[in-house]
């Protein structure tokens, strides 16, 4: 095999493969990056066994063929170039020559015959969107989604589309977070809705490579896997097994108290409270809301934080109080100019959606205080 490519473009295509790889991977095979050349250019592709990530390159291919190059340092080695174009071959030892400008390596490879054949997803529903949208729905849910393996469906993200709306739902026994896309899809004959619950650490690295930009990533689904494609890029992965937590059943229906606060002021100060609220035992804030006030409070041995804002009340005055790191994470992925939240007692969850519509929806459990 031999090629010679843009070794920027090289490079880009390479940190976009690597994100499959793991980090302790179940066979040897799977720490390279397999490389396929061919008359249309070059493929690359990297799997952990479950996730399998491939990009297409241009590239002047003089001899088609197959290779598998260490992954990591073949990437780091790229890094280095000096720029231009490379000019790689790969002998029938698998050992790769590598030619730069004035810069030459040599780079033992391993045999692709014993790169496994990846699983792909030929038939399915496809689900096509925006890659700048689909970017943006995944990067304000992911931090819900739960790490804890005991409860392994929940270490993945429900997508349910239906004609008229896609959402991902994520949820980790301590906050629920919704976001929703509205357009039309087409769905199979007889179904209504599609459900999918995608692991978690493959939608932080597909939010990584997905562009910002309007061109569509198309999603194709079946039973157990998805396949993303956008561009030259395509990921595919394995889906989660099993039924996941019916979440409507946890969304409270009405509500006794609504506030509405500047939500830059609102995120501000709770951002400061929590630097005196890490220094105590349980990491709390407290919020009490009465009339047009909103006071933010923290607690710790080293001292105490008070601040006042200006807010509108609608029902009861309330008392409560947040992890602050679980309240933290919501505000931060609310961009309106006003921050509306929801409660029944200091005891039940608090919403946090749009004054206006449902395009998304934050759950957080409170923390329980005795006082």
């Amino acid at each position: 095999m031999q090629f010679t490519v843009n070794v920027q473009e090289l490079l880009e295509g390479l940190n976009t493969v690597t994100r499959a790889l793991a980090a302790r991977p179940p066979k040897q095979i799977l720490e390279g990056v397999l490389i396929e050349a061919d008359e249309e250019g070059i493929t690359l592709t990297c799997s952990d066994g479950s996730l399998t990530i491939e990009t297409a390159l241009c590239a002047d291919v003089r001899e088609d063929g197959r290779a598998v190059l260490p992954g990591k340092l073949f990437t780091e080695l790229c890094r280095k170039l000096p720029g231009g174009e490379v000019t790689i071959k790969v002998g029938d030892n698998h050992m790769a020559a590598i030619r730069c400008m004035s810069f030459k390596s040599n780079l033992a490879g391993m045999n692709p015959v014993e790169y496994p054949e990846m699983a792909s997803v030929d038939a399915g529903t496809t689900v096509a969107i925006a890659q700048k949208e689909l970017r943006e729905m995944i990067s304000r849910v992911v931090f819900a989604i739960a790490t804890d393996e005991s409860r392994q469906i929940l270490t993945g993200c429900l997508l349910e589309v239906t004609a008229k709306e896609a959402r991902m739902v994520a949820l980790d026994g301590f906050r629920l977070a919704i976001q929703k896309v509205v357009k039309d899809f087409e769905l199979p004959a007889g179904v209504e809705t599609l459900k999918a619950v995608i692991p978690g650490r493959v939608l932080n690295e597909l939010s990584k490579i997905l562009a910002e930009e309007e061109e569509d990533c198309t999603l194709l689904i079946d039973k157990t896997r998805m396949q993303a494609k956008f561009g030259n890029t395509k990921l595919s992965t394995v889906l989660l097994a099993g039924e996941y937590i019916d979440y409507r059943r946890i969304l409270p229906l009405s509500f006794k108290t609504v506030v509405k606060a500047d939500r830059v002021g609102v995120q501000s100060a709770i951002d400061r409270a929590s630097l005196m609220a890490r220094e105590g035992k349980n990491n709390l804030i407290r919020m009490s809301m009465n009339g047009e006030t909103l006071a933010i409070t923290s607690n710790a041995e080293l001292g105490d934080v008070l601040e006042e804002l200006d807010a509108t009340l609608t029902g009861d005055p309330i008392e409560i109080a947040f992890n602050a790191k679980y309240i933290t994470d919501v505000i931060r992925n609310i961009t309106d100019d006003e921050l509306c939240m929801h409660f029944n007692s200091n005891v039940s969850p608090c919403v946090v959606s749009p004054i206006d519509g449902d395009q998304y929806l934050y759950l957080i459990l409170p923390v329980r205080v005795f006082s």
